[in-house]
């Protein structure tokens, strides 16, 4: 599913236009990303915990020449389903 799909699914479902919900999805996904950065974590009951998840720095190898190379620490967003979701 596309996002303009999902804008469009989302219209219907809610009774809204097409412009509303993509305000209200853009305003979502902007209040997620912003507690993510300041640290926190998103529960939605039911659906699923979006969290930061840290990773440590680590010695990789370069695919081409097999010569090694550092790759630095980094936080990156994760998901995590929750009940409702897990058996798919």
């Amino acid at each position: 599913m596309t996002k303009a799909e999902l804008v469009k699914e989302i219209a219907e479902e809610a009774g809204l236009t097409q412009a509303q919900a993509a305000e209200a999805l853009n305003a979502f996904t902007g209040a997620v990303t912003k507690a993510l950065k300041a640290g926190d974590k998103v529960a939605l009951v039911g659906f699923g915990t979006f969290s930061v998840s840290a990773r440590a720095a680590r010695e990789g190898r370069n695919p081409q020449t097999g010569a090694p190379l550092k790759i630095a620490a980094s936080k990156s967003g994760k998901f995590t389903p929750g009940k409702e979701l897990k058996g798919l």
